[in-house]
C-alpha cells in the first residue's frame, strides 16, 4: 500500500519543477498564469478529500485508492494533450480530485492494517511515503525534461500512478467495521475539528518556510536559505524515520503538544537569526516538530472514530492540511508586505503554539 501511494506521489512531485517552465515556455504565458495552473490543484484537493473518505467508509478503501489513481493517471493524458493554459487547469483539477482521494483512502487503509498500539507508526510511515515521492519526483521530472522533453514528463505522471493502481488492486481489502450507510454530515465529523484547525495553524510555519527564508537571509545579507529548506526537509524526513513510534509510545496529545511547541521554537530561531547556522538549526527544529505533528494530530482523530467513519474523519482532517497551505501563502505575503520578513517567521510561530494550545486542551479520545 506504501508502494501504491510513493507511485502515484512520485507522479505529482514529478510535474512540480516542469510546470512553471511550460506555461511560461510552450505555452508562452506569464507569472500569474503559472500560479493559477500550479494552484488549481488544491481546489479539487480539498473539497475531494472529505468526500473521498465517506467514499472509504462506505464503498471501501482499495476501491478509493485505486478510482484515485486512475484519476491521476488521466490527469496525466491531459497534460499531453493540453495546448492551453486552460487544459492545463482543466488536468491540474482533476489530479487534484485523484490526489485527494489517494492521500485519504490510503491514509486510512494503513490506519486499518496497524495494531491499535501502532497506528501512529503507520500513519507516520504513510507520510514518509508521500513525503518521499514529494522529494524524489521533482528529481526525476527534471531529468526527464532535461533528457527527453516535455512529454516524457507528462508520461511519467500517467504511468506511475496507474503502476500504482495496478498493486492496490492486489492488495486484500482490510476488514472493516460496518455501522450502515454514513449521515449526511459524515463527510466532516467533529472529530476532526480541532486537531485539523491545529493542522492548518502548524501549516503557516511550512508556508513561511517554502516562501521567504531564502528572501528572509538574503535581507539579511546571510544567503544559503535553500540549504536551510533543504535541512527543513532532510529533518522531517529523518524525523519520521527514527521518532515514527513516539506518537503511540508517548500519546497523540502529548506528541502534538510537543511538536507545536518546537515548530513554534524553530522558527522564532529562524525570525532571530543573523547567520547561517543559527537558521539552520533552526529549520532542523521546525522540521522535527513539522515531522510529528501530522501522524500525533491524525492519531487524535482516529482515536475518536469508529473504523466505520474512519475514513470520512481522516478525509476532513487532511482537508485542513490544503486549507492551511492555501491560505498560508498569501498571509505570509501581507506579513511580509507590511512588517518585513522576519514578522512572516513570528507569525508562523504564534500560530505553531496556537496549535500547541489546541493539541493540549483536546480531550483524548
Amino acid at each position: 500500500m506504501f508502494a501504491s501511494a510513493l507511485l502515484a506521489f512520485l507522479a505529482i512531485g514529478a510535474a512540480l519543477p516542469v510546470l512553471p517552465g511550460y506555461v511560461r515556455g510552450p505555452l508562452h504565458s506569464g507569472d500569474l498564469a503559472v500560479g493559477i495552473v500550479v494552484g488549481a490543484f488544491a481546489l479539487t484537493a480539498v473539497v475531494c478529500r472529505p468526500l473521498a473518505g465517506r467514499q472509504a467508509d462506505t464503498r471501501g478503501r482499495r476501491a478509493v485508492l485505486v478510482a484515485g489513481c486512475a484519476a491521476m493517471a488521466l490527469g496525466g493524458a491531459l497534460y499531453l494533450l493540453a495546448s492551453s493554459v486552460a487544459g492545463l487547469v482543466a488536468a491540474r483539477l482533476v489530479v487534484g480530485a485523484g490526489e485527494g482521494a489517494v492521500y485519504t483512502a490510503g491514509a486510512t487503509w494503513a490506519v486499518d492494517l496497524a495494531p491499535e498500539d501502532r497506528r501512529g507508526l503507520a500513519l507516520g510511515l504513510f507520510g514518509l511515503a508521500v513525503w518521499g515521492g514529494l522529494s524524489l519526483g521533482p528529481l526525476a521530472g527534471e531529468l526527464l525534461r532535461a533528457g527527453i522533453g516535455y512529454d516524457a514528463v507528462w508520461a511519467a505522471t500517467a504511468l506511475l500512478p496507474l503502476a500504482g493502481a495496478l498493486i492496490a488492486l492486489r492488495l486484500p481489502e482490510p476488514s472493516r467495521d460496518h455501522a450502515g450507510e454514513p449521515g449526511p454530515l459524515a463527510f466532516f465529523p467533529r472529530a476532526a475539528h480541532g486537531p485539523g484547525l491545529a493542522l492548518a495553524l502548524a501549516n503557516l510555519g511550512y508556508a513561511a518556510l517554502a516562501g521567504f527564508v531564502v528572501l528572509h537571509l538574503r535581507a539579511r545579507g546571510i544567503g544559503g536559505g535553500a540549504g536551510v529548506f533543504t535541512a527543513f526537509a532532510v529533518a522531517v524526513f529523518a524525523s519520521r524515520l527514527v521518532l515514527s513510534q513516539v506518537p503511540d509510545r508517548a500519546g497523540a496529545r502529548r506528541t502534538a503538544t510537543t511538536a507545536g511547541l518546537l515548530e513554534a521554537v524553530g522558527l522564532a530561531v529562524i525570525a532571530l537569526a543573523h547567520s547561517l547556522l543559527a537558521a539552520l538549526c533552526g529549520a532542523i527544529v521546525v522540521g522535527v516538530g513539522f515531522s510529528m505533528l501530522f501522524p500525533s494530530l491524525a492519531l487524535m482523530v482516529v482515536g475518536r472514530v469508529g473504523g466505520d467513519r474512519r475514513g470520512s474523519a481522516l478525509g476532513a482532517f487532511t482537508a485542513f492540511f490544503d486549507i492551511g497551505v492555501g491560505l498560508g501563502g498569501p498571509i505570509a505575503g501581507a506579513t511580509a508586505a507590511l512588517a518585513g520578513y522576519p514578522a512572516v517567521f513570528m507569525v508562523a510561530a504564534g500560530a505553531a503554539l496556537c496549535s500547541a494550545a489546541l493539541a493540549a486542551t483536546r480531550r483524548p479520545g
